[in-house]
């Protein structure tokens, strides 16, 4: 328990019990003084009363003044009645006086006058002893509860002068001792206070400080220095550049490959401010700004490469900005206490890429010339002018076309990838009417549609507005859209196909009642090559990642939705033409 909750419990119970012997001596005196005064008001004087009576009679009756004095007592008498029965004798009392002054000389009137008189004072005598009775049972029950309060006020205070000058004294005097050891470079010494109080978190505070100045005495500023020289050497052959921040962002260390591509010297980054050499080189401050953008924190990893010129050629890096974090000696919290950026070299890795997109782009383009001869030649079998085939030439014939459309449409998809991951993509931005591309894409799948029976279910608004994108590139992503929803729906099912208004945009969507995407594999589904594993459909794994491509190419986004088991809908948008959006605001 704390101190301060000691002494507040402590001092509260004894404040509480004081006022609690105040409180029981005022009541009972109060009650005591109340029986007191009920003796006296009461009882006494009807004794009073009684006695002036007796003093009347035995003055004589027939005397004025002592009937006078008669009359006026047994008046009082007759207003103080306080005593079972004493209100029928007063009233005998009365009639008896009366009859004694018609018949004064009667002495039995006499006699029974006196006996009422006695009665009287008989009774209250007895009510007198009655109180007095309760009066001194109050007196002792006084005592006794005033007396149980006072001693327990008095064990309370012993207790606290006994105890609480060494609760508090001790471990002062303990600590003063541990302080001198220190002052003495005794680190070793250490305070141990088992109680969860002030002093508990004293001690605590003060063990670990003891622990770090031990510590601190242990360490050897040679060992310190040679540490120093073995990391700063590790560091400085390292083979990617490396920068290191404290807490303040200063430049605490920079190897020598970061600063040959920075291009700056060590004594001109070492010991500055970040920010402050940022301002002079374009490199520092690229690599730095996340660190100082309050509205995004710093990343860790960042796979988009930095385009930097080192080894006399055009090279690329990844970044990667990692917090160096510990937790201090004796405490428990981690604490920041600076930033290390590594670069990584992936010169290499991205000139074997650039390598393997040419050659994609290259053989998809070889490619196509053979492809387009094959189909032409498949049109002239076609042609019944030349010939007619029979039934397992024509069976061969509609199988080499369709491999030969299917090779066609790979080698469309990596060409586009190429010019893709090249960055010479061309959009050719371009109003023309919403309708065209959804002709286009349903004509194009309406034979593949036809033949698993599936309705194709198209659901437009009636004044479309006009487009303003890419035709021919929308309309490949929407076919392609509908490819996959028809290719993955069950047969005699039914694809839909929506388009809505939507803050300035139009919204396409593919609507499928098929299998679905299992969901750890829906925010993979627009990546490069990636296939649902098991799935038994032909592809590439690179239409999705096209499409989705082409759209973020033209300001859009594209989406998908899937309940596995229950279909998928995937949609996207492309920007209206600018006057046909405002007439639709």
């Amino acid at each position: 328990m704390k101190i301060k909750s000691k002494l507040i419990l402590g001092i509260g119970f004894l404040f509480a019990m004081i006022m609690l012997l105040t409180a029981l001596s005022t009541i009972y005196i109060n009650k005591l003084s109340a029986d007191t005064k009920n003796i006296l008001a009461a009882n006494y004087n009807s004794l009073h009363h009684s006695r002036q009576m007796i003093l009347a009679l035995n003055s004589g009756i027939s005397n004025n003044l002592a009937q006078k004095t008669f009359r006026e007592n047994l008046a009082r008498q007759q207003l103080n009645i306080t005593e079972e029965g004493e209100g029928e004798i007063t009233n005998q009392l009365a009639t008896d006086f009366n009859l004694l002054l018609q018949s004064p000389a009667d002495t039995s009137i006499y006699r029974a006058v006196q006996k009422d008189i006695t009665d009287v004072m008989f009774i209250n005598m007895q009510a007198i002893l009655r109180k007095s009775e309760v009066a001194q049972k109050t007196a002792d029950s006084s005592i006794l509860w005033i007396t149980v309060t006072g001693t327990i006020c008095l064990l309370m205070a012993f207790t606290m002068l006994f105890n609480l000058p060494g609760n508090i004294a001790n471990p002062i005097k303990e600590l003063s001792r541990s302080i001198r050891e220190i002052a003495g470079q005794n680190y070793s010494q250490r305070v141990h206070f088992e109680q969860h109080n002030e002093f508990g978190q004293l001690a605590a505070s003060f063990n670990t400080m003891a622990e770090k100045l031990e510590e601190y005495k242990a360490s050897n500023l040679e060992k310190l220095m040679v540490q120093k020289k073995r990391i700063e050497t590790l560091i400085n052959n390292m083979n990617d550049p490396v920068i290191g921040l404290d807490e303040s962002n200063q430049i605490l260390f920079m190897n020598d490959n970061a600063l040959k591509i920075a291009g700056i010297s060590a004594e001109n980054a070492i010991g500055s401010k970040a920010q402050d050499v940022a301002m002079q080189n374009d490199l520092i401050r690229t690599l730095v700004q996340e660190l100082f953008d309050e509205q995004k924190p710093a990343q860790g990893h960042i796979s988009t490469p930095i385009t930097i010129y080192a080894n006399n050629k055009e090279s690329y890096f990844e970044k990667d900005i990692i917090p160096i974090k510990i937790i201090p000696t004796g405490e428990k919290n981690e604490k920041q206490i600076g930033n290390v950026i590594l670069l990584k070299n992936v010169t290499p890795y991205k000139e074997l890429d650039f390598a393997k997109t040419n050659f994609i782009a290259t053989v998809s383009h070889e490619l196509k010339t053979p492809i387009a001869s094959i189909k032409m030649s498949l049109q002239l079998l076609e042609n019944k002018k030349i010939g007619t085939l029979n039934a397992e030439q024509t069976y061969l014939m509609e199988s080499i076309k369709e491999d030969a459309g299917r090779l066609l449409k790979i080698t469309g998809e990596l060409l586009n990838m190429t010019q893709i991951e090249s960055g010479s993509i061309q959009m050719n931005i371009l109003p023309f009417d919403a309708r065209e591309i959804i002709d286009y894409s349903v004509n194009a799948n309406k034979a593949a549609a036809e033949d698993k029976q599936i309705k194709l279910l198209i659901t437009v608004p009636a004044n479309l507005p006009m487009l303003m994108a890419d035709q021919d590139k929308s309309s490949w992503v929407l076919t392609n859209l509908i490819s996959n929803a028809i290719r993955y729906s069950y047969e005699n099912s039914e694809v839909e196909i929506t388009v809505v208004h939507e803050n300035g945009m139009l919204k396409f969507s593919v609507i499928d009642a098929g299998q679905g995407i299992a969901p750890q594999y829906v925010h993979k589904i627009f990546d490069r090559y990636f296939r649902i594993p098991g799935t038994k459909k032909e592809g590439t794994g690179l239409g999705l990642s096209i499409s989705k491509e082409f759209i973020e190419a033209q300001g859009g986004e594209i989406t998908v939705k899937s309940d596995f088991g229950g279909g998928s809908t995937f949609s996207f948008t492309l920007h209206q033409l600018a006057a046909e959006a405002g007439n639709k605001s």
